[in-house]
């Protein structure tokens, strides 16, 4: 008889070709998952999971969050929230050497805390910024860079799809990710402006100055703003503060985007329709990956593919740093060939038994003596730094989505020109994993302080 384990190995070797080849990974997972159960355990065990196992995985309450959460952002989108925040941020920015690009993270920043989504953000602000960028006559790359970078601020700053789904995975508490996550978002957000900053002050002619804008403009423009922070505010405070959980914060997150954009922006019912359209659309496709990551899972957890590796880095005497090291750099490997979330529901299950074998003291045979802290805080700590990671995967070679969806938009702008534009950017979000990865206090500080 064949070894399981050797089974799960060539099952992957096969999910990884089929990748390669632009098999959507969905389907790639269901096949590869379907045949390795069945040639484990026979057809008969794989048809019978086959009649509860979708009901099982898409019956779960925390993932009702997540097509609410895809609303809200389709109707941010359509409802001119992106042209309110851009118009402000410029008002406050614009006047400073490379101001607008600064602007242009800004109102990333805001828009993705409504959005959620990183192609969305990166898609939506172009179209927004980047006429003005070239008004001003940035540099290609400046411009372009500035863009496809500030769209993944909108994958970490809550609320996000993919930090939900990390959540139910390892079944942590979504709004303690919420929470770890906001620290790092803004840290992502300073560190960002610092680099326009560095790289006008080195390249003067890639960012000019923008024109100051007059008091009444500036005024009309600040007030234009505030009700897209009371959104956040009361969606996102509102989780924090445990006035309610993330699903009816979602829901109520999209009846104000919906009324915001139907006063202020006439939103027609048209658009009304193409955003619900929209979010079946993407929450159909999350959910079908949902559930070939977990036929993927059964079949690798009968093939004994995460306990085998998890005792064979327990066995091999690494530091439980490196360990941690070496996942991240996969991540960042692979977020080259494929998008975040797949990366996430594909990675996170055979990563995960790893690092809990590590710290509940296979090596030290002490509770926490791996990472020097509790399983659940561990939990938290390395959802945010696989998320930030991931985001790196959105602005690197040679998949780069955020760099495509801002080349589409610049087509006279040599793609070549946007990802030196990005290497700025990909170097502070470096020295951003080094920080949370030395001090793991800013990702738990504030879920400790207000979770209790």
């Amino acid at each position: 008889m064949t070894d399981p384990l050797l089974i799960g190995v060539a099952g992957l070797a096969v999910l990884i070709f089929l990748i390669v080849i632009r098999m959507p990974i969905a389907y790639a997972m269901i096949l590869v998952g379907g045949i390795g159960v069945t040639l484990l355990s026979g057809a008969a065990i794989f048809m019978s999971q086959l009649k509860t196992l979708a009901y099982g995985q898409f019956s779960i309450f925390d993932l009702s969050v997540v097509p609410m959460f895809v609303l809200m952002g389709a109707l941010a989108t359509r409802a001119g929230l992106s042209q309110d925040m851009f118009r402000a941020a410029n008002a406050w920015f614009g006047w400073l050497r490379g101001g607008t690009a600064m602007a242009a993270i800004a109102a990333c920043a805001t828009f993705g805390a409504v959005c959620g989504s990183s192609l969305a953000t990166a898609s939506t602000m172009g179209k927004v910024a980047l006429p003005e960028l070239r008004r001003y006559n940035y540099s290609g790359s400046l411009a372009t860079g500035t863009l496809a970078a500030g769209g993944v601020l909108g994958i970490l700053i809550p609320p996000s799809v993919v930090l939900i789904i990390y959540a139910i995975i390892v079944e942590a508490n979504i709004v303690t990710m919420f929470m770890a996550a906001l620290l790092p978002g803004i840290m992502a957000v300073c560190l960002f402006l610092l680099t326009i900053a560095l790289y006008v002050a080195i390249v003067p002619d890639a960012g000019p100055r923008g024109d100051r804008v007059g008091q009444t403009e500036f005024v009309d423009a600040t007030i234009n703003m505030i009700p897209v922070l009371v959104i956040f505010l009361l969606v996102i405070g509102g989780i924090y503060a445990g006035f309610f959980n993330p699903t009816p914060a979602a829901a109520v997150g999209v009846f104000l985007v919906w009324a915001y954009g139907a006063v202020h922006r006439g939103l027609r019912w048209a658009e009304l329709k193409d955003s619900l359209l929209e979010t079946a659309r993407t929450t159909g496709m999350i959910y079908l990956i949902l559930l070939g990551a977990e036929m993927l899972k059964i079949f690798m957890s009968r093939a004994g593919v995460p306990q085998a590796t998890a005792e064979w880095i327990g066995q091999s005497g690494m530091d439980p740093m490196l360990v941690m090291v070496l996942l991240l750099l996969g991540l960042i490997v692979l977020g080259c060939l494929m998008d975040s979330l797949s990366m996430i529901l594909l990675v996170i299950p055979f990563f995960w038994p790893v690092l809990v074998e590590i710290n509940g003291g296979l090596y030290q045979g002490a509770e926490g003596a791996g990472y020097g802290m509790s399983t659940e805080d561990l939990k938290v700590w390395f959802g945010i730094l696989s998320l930030v990671v991931v985001e790196l995967g959105l602005i690197t070679p040679p998949v780069g989505l955020n760099v495509f969806v801002i080349s589409a938009l610049a087509k006279d702008i040599p793609m070549i020109q946007t990802f030196k534009g990005v290497a700025p950017f990909f170097g502070a979000e470096m020295v951003r994993v080094l920080i949370l990865l030395a001090f793991p206090a800013i990702t738990l500080w504030l879920p400790h302080l207000l979770g209790g």
